[in-house]
Formats: structure tokens, sequence, C-alpha cells
């Protein structure tokens, strides 16, 4: 027996009874947070990831304020692509931005492989924060897709007209970009787990944008690819897959590998576990924007979302995205508050 055997985080991870259903938030330890601003300071988010004392106060900001039942690490999915020397940043209101995107062969020679030494500020903030906690830390890094999307576009992008255009007239370049991505992803997220991390989650966030058949050609392969690694090196920890309007390829990023389902807002759960399996582990997934709404409107949108599991085991409530900047705090409290009080055993 550990002390972690009945954390309702684990416990919902592996499908088994929690005392409550588990909350935690996408985004939770950012600019919607007061503290976070008064403590952030200048300059770009990664020279913040890359202060370990400073990013493991503000992981620690939402779990004491919140009473989540997990905490996320301050970092951001192009830290590994930055590590290298790729040539990333994050720029203010915009997102990832590459002032020379990969678009050659030649550009690939500035993604080399990521190292342990590239990112030893992380596991340090990693081990701070194994140190206080009581609640299990998640590690995170991007899906091989949506970094390369970031990469390929050199911003954010609503077409990824670059991206879709080079997985065609360059397949062999695109596999070699994502074989790339994915010993990222995988040193990323087993750096944080060898260093305490208990759990972690993969973003595909704009998988969504390629149809089925696109996402298992250029895809599903290497994603499966990332968590089957994951799997040999830490089995038993708890894994999960999320991307934005992936409703249609539910059945294929369900495939890659044991992992939690992470599911957006237009995705009900009981359509997702009829779909996939009623002892399908799934995360979600409350519409972010009630909670720029009213409590009340907050409160009926949890209960909306309980009422779609049915009591079934193996659920961990959260946002179907990440929280908004502009998303008042109180509500974010009563949220957890509301789930605790409603799924408490």
């Amino acid at each position: 027996m550990t002390s972690r055997d009945n954390d309702p985080f684990l416990c919902a991870a592996r499908g088994i009874q929690p005392e409550h259903t588990p909350v935690w938030f996408m985004r939770q330890a950012g600019r919607s947070l007061p503290e976070y601003r008064a403590i952030r300071g200048d300059g770009s988010i990664l020279d913040a990831i890359k202060n370990p004392e400073l990013a493991a106060r503000i992981t620690l900001q939402p779990v004491e304020r919140y009473g989540v039942d997990a905490a996320v690490l301050f970092s951001d999915i192009v830290v590994p692509a930055h590590a290298v020397g790729f040539g990333i940043d994050v720029a203010p209101g915009t997102g990832p931005v590459a002032q020379w995107p990969l678009r050659s062969s030649a550009d690939l020679a500035r993604l080399r492989a990521l190292t342990l030494d590239d990112i030893t500020y992380v596991t340090d903030t990693v081990l701070m924060l194994t140190k206080e906690l009581d609640v299990p830390l998640l590690a995170f890094a991007g899906a091989p897709f949506t970094v390369a999307s970031y990469l390929i576009e050199g911003k954010p992008s609503r077409t990824y007209e670059h991206t879709k255009a080079l997985m065609r007239t360059d397949t062999m370049l695109w596999h070699e970009i994502m074989e790339r991505l994915t010993q990222h992803s995988v040193t990323f997220i087993s750096a944080q787990v060898s260093a305490g991390a208990e759990a972690f989650q993969l973003f595909d966030s704009w998988a969504g944008a390629l149809s089925r058949s696109d996402y298992d050609t250029f895809v599903r392969p290497h994603t499966t690819e990332v968590f089957s690694q994951l799997s040999a090196r830490h089995p038993g920890t708890p894994g999960i897959h999320f991307g934005i309007g992936c409703d249609h390829l539910l059945e294929s990023m369900n495939s890659v590998g044991n992992s939690i389902i992470g599911l957006d807002w237009r995705t009900s759960i009981a359509s997702a576990r009829k779909r996939l399996g009623a002892d399908t582990v799934v995360q979600g997934n409350l519409d972010p924007a009630l909670v720029l709404s009213t409590p009340d409107i907050a409160c009926a949108g949890v209960d909306a979302v309980l009422a779609d599991n049915a009591g079934a085991l193996g659920h961990i409530f959260n946002l179907g995205h990440g929280v908004q900047p502009n998303t008042d705090p109180a509500i974010l409290e009563t949220v957890v508050q509301r789930v605790h009080e409603r799924t408490s055993q």
C-alpha cells in the first residue's frame, strides 16, 4: 500500500471507484489567476519555464486556490523544439511563432534529437514539485502533429495549408519530421515521469483539422509510437490523449494505445463510451464558455456533464479545452466544489 492508493485522480484514471470525481483544468496555471500575473514578470513564457523556482510556484497556484485533484506542470508544447535550438518562441497574444518555418530537408537539421541535458530546468521543476504536492503531478507534451503544424506553418493557423501540402508533396520529409517529434514527445514526457510526475497528457490539439483518412495515414502511426514507448518505459502510468474537434477521429485516437480519451465539449461522454466501449476512461468536458458566464450557469453545466457520465467509473472532470484568460477564478472554485459535492462517496 502507498499513500497514493486511494488518490481520486489515479483511481479514476485506472477505472477504480474514487472517493469523488477528480477535477483539474487544462491551462489552470496561467493568465486567469491574478497571483500568476503578480509573479510572472515580463519576457517570453519560455523564460519563465526556464526558472524552476518560478515554474514550480506557478504550478502550485491553482492547486492551492481551487483544490483541484491534480497539478499540471507549467510548461509549453514547444519547449522541446525551443530547447534544441530550432528557433521558436511564444509571442504574447499570438502563440508559437517560428521566424524560419520548417519547409525543407535542410530545415530539419535545426530539429535535432532532444536530450535530457537540454531540459534539466524542466526536471528540476518536477523534482521541486514532488516534494510539495499532495496531489499527482501531470506531465505533458505536444503530440507530433500539433507541434509539427506550428513548426511548419510558423505560427498558429486556421487552414494548416503548408502542413497539409507538405504531407503530400514530400511524404518522406513529413515522416522524418514526425519521427523526430515523436522522439521529442517521448523524451520530454519520460523525463518528467522519471522525475516524479504520476500521469501525463499528450496534447494533439489541432488533429481535428484532419480527415480521418489523413489522420490514419500521416499521424496515427507516430502517436501510437509515443504511447507505445511511454508504456514500455513507464508501465502503469496513466496517459491522456486530447484533441479539439476530434469527434470524427475518436476510434482512431482510441486505437493508439492504452490511453484515457480527453473529450472536448462537442462529444458527449455517453456517445464516446457507446462507440469506444463502456469501460473507456474519459476526461472532460464542460464547455469553457460556460465558466465565462455566471456561477449558476457553470453549475448547471457541471450537473449536465455528471449526468452524461451517469455515475460510471473512469471519469476525470475537466473543461473541453483550456481555461480562457478572462475566466473568473471564483467560478472555477465553484466548479470544483460542485463536482466534489455531487460525487462524494
